[in-house]
């Protein structure tokens, strides 16, 4: 059943979807059509809004074709596809932010531009063609091959990712992530933390500590490493913390791990302390300037599985492996901090140091959609 299943599914990327494309780009581009496409969310994914957000304001109207591909019936599907291809083919210009296959399945027109926002900032696990089961065995196409642009945290980003994704690096931008301006947003960040205080009040007061760890795996099986040893660790540091478990959407699909509901991204300001271990979700919250622990109980492990684009051990943060000492670690994060500002500060600059909360800005100027 599951080889048919990939039968039909590569039928459809192969020959139905380049059939449509073909069909509906006999007519010319429609200026100022906008299309925002995701297949891993129910809702706009979080490194799409602010882009979104800009284009309103600027007097366009995308159109959004977003939806979990795991949560539709075939029929929905390929209803979505069908309306995405007829869209595709006459779009000026087309905005996604995670691998999205749909744009793949057929040489685009020259004249529109595919700009992928991309998900992630810095460098960490290896990806795509770097890593042994990022893209799957198969597929057969150029997955990545339509980009215009691929946007980035920071030059050094850059010839990772052209090697990693078969890209040429003049198609690959350090424009900044375009999420990240929220965390320059002032307005924005006072939101959050008045969100997170009326929802859970009894933090008022406590620390915060945020334990968002990476899943392992695969979406359809994925697992965490080091859940217990957090908990524990929790109820070692006191009434002094109050620690919120953020499990990947992947892990509390498969049973509730999370103690919080906010999105992650929403909890830094109000955070006083991070715990992850490959998650990119580090250089994100980096930018927020505060101190970071790194538990990772299966380095090795993941190091020879996986492999990184770093030295993990060598980077400027405690970093633990053993559950037992992560109580004392946490308590200790914050003079670490500062004993290794400079290096810190260096990293930070390094990994996202395009993100200045003009990231949009430069994206649209690159798309060629500056209006007013």
């Amino acid at each position: 059943m599951f080889r048919i299943r990939q039968w039909i599914k590569m039928l459809l990327q192969n020959v139905l979807l380049p059939i449509i494309y073909g069909w509906y780009r006999r007519k010319p581009v429609q200026p100022g059509r906008i299309l925002m496409a995701d297949a891993h969310h129910d809702e706009m994914p979080f490194s799409m809004r602010r882009a979104w957000e800009e284009l309103k304001k600027r007097g366009y109207e995308p159109e959004l074709f977003i939806a979990d591909f795991s949560h539709l019936s075939f029929g929905a599907m390929v209803s979505f596809l069908i309306r995405f291809m007829k869209a595709y083919a006459q779009a000026e210009c087309v905005f996604i932010c995670d691998y999205f296959l749909p744009a793949a399945s057929c040489r685009k027109r020259k004249e529109t531009k595919l700009i992928q926002l991309w998900h992630s900032c810095g460098l960490m696990k290896k990806i795509a063609f770097d890593a042994g089961d990022d893209i799957p065995k198969n597929y057969h196409g150029d997955m990545f091959g339509n980009y215009t642009y691929l946007t980035m945290s920071a030059p050094i980003c850059v010839p990772v990712h052209a090697r990693a994704l078969h890209l040429d690096e003049s198609r690959i931008r350090a424009t900044g992530i375009s999420r990240t301006d929220y965390y320059f947003d002032t307005k924005w960040n006072a939101n959050c933390r008045e969100r997170f205080l009326e929802q859970y009040p009894q933090a008022g007061g406590k620390k915060i500590a945020i334990w968002a760890p990476t899943f392992r795996g695969n979406a359809a099986m994925p697992y965490l490493a080091g859940t217990e040893d957090v908990k524990r660790a929790a109820r070692e540091l006191g009434d002094e913390w109050f620690v919120i478990i953020k499990a990947h959407p992947h892990i509390d699909a498969h049973g509730k791990v999370s103690n919080c509901e906010l999105p992650t991204e929403e909890l830094f300001s109000s955070a006083d302390l991070l715990i992850t271990d490959y998650s990119s979700t580090m250089f994100d919250y980096l930018i927020y300037r505060k101190p970071l622990v790194l538990f990772a109980p299966d380095l090795a492990e993941y190091e020879k599985k996986r492999g990184f684009y770093l030295d993990y051990r060598k980077m400027p943060f405690p970093v633990v492996e053993d559950g037992a000492q992560l109580a004392e670690v946490i308590r200790g994060a914050a003079q670490e901090w500062k004993k290794h500002e400079k290096e810190v500060e260096e990293f930070i600059q390094l990994y996202t140091g395009s993100c200045d909360g003009k990231a949009t800005e430069r994206i649209l100027e690159l798309a060629g959609l500056l209006i007013e």
